[in-house]
């Protein structure tokens, strides 16, 4: 079964009041490797005090898909993608960020940006994170839905780390997963409050089981654009944006296939 996918990102109340931009990114790829097809998904978010952060996000995200594809086109599996590896990456895309700023005279600190990714096989997953926003999953429709990794945040409200931050490999959360996984939603911290209980550390479910269903059942292998549209109409609603005021990305992923119930005999 191909992927579905439905993405979008829509720009937060906030920053239209003050004329800044959208500065979430959420991108995807869809790959054949060795070993069957490859999704992978990122969503990048800008720092809202950075000058720069909406360029950050997309360099961030772009140079993660480019360095994605060189590993599978030279014959790399989702298994041989470990912890090295990514923090191999997550240097690479923190020093042209830095190149970036320098020929401009800019501080790096000016394209901050948080990032999160997910890299899914045939059989088996790769899942990275730097600050806040989160990924959750489902092992099968039956199972509910569980995040990767919590979101991090500092100290203080409103903090987090971004790949532009010193320390990257303490900041660093990989996993690997040695399974197949079906279900896949990544989001920027625009809707944390509103997907996550903060206090049991929890994921709504009913988020998530009313998102996946329209997901499951497109006929479009890929990215589904009515969907996509769909989703950015429901991300910028009244609905939506009086609980929240930031920037929103959510990228929903699925294989799997809603089945109808069994007719009782």
């Amino acid at each position: 079964m191909s992927w579905r996918i439905a993405s979008a990102s829509a720009i937060g109340t906030s920053h239209i009041s003050v004329g800044k931009p959208c500065q979430d990114n959420a991108v995807h790829s869809l790959l054949d490797g060795p070993e069957g097809q490859v999704l992978t998904a990122v969503v990048c978010d800008g720092a809202g005090s950075a000058a720069y952060s909406e360029v950050g996000s997309w360099l961030a995200s772009q140079t993660l898909l480019e360095l994605v594809f060189v590993h599978f086109a030279e014959q790399g599996t989702v298994s041989q993608i470990n912890r090295d590896k990514v923090l191999g990456w997550v240097t690479d895309i923190a020093e042209r960020i830095s190149a970036h700023a320098d020929g401009l005279d800019h501080s790096a600190r000016d394209y901050a940006c948080t990032l999160l990714a997910a890299i899914l096989g045939p059989d088996s997953a790769v899942f990275l994170q730097i600050g806040d926003g989160a990924m959750v999953v489902s092992h099968g429709q039956e199972d509910g839905w569980s995040y990767v990794f919590w979101p991090q945040h500092g100290a203080y409200a409103n903090t987090t780390n971004f790949v532009t931050s010193p320390g990257l490999a303490d900041l660093l959360e990989f996993e690997f997963a040695p399974r197949r996984i079906d279900e896949v939603a990544l989001f920027s911290d625009g809707i944390e409050n509103l997907v996550l209980h903060q206090a049991s550390r929890s994921v709504h479910q009913p988020f998530f089981d009313a998102m996946f269903p329209a997901v499951r059942n497109s006929c479009s292998p890929g990215e589904d654009p009515e969907l996509s549209s769909g989703l950015k109409a429901y991300l910028s609603s009244p609905r939506i944006c009086e609980r929240t005021d930031d920037d929103k990305s959510l990228i929903l992923a699925s294989r799997s296939t809603s089945q109808p119930a069994p007719v009782p005999q």
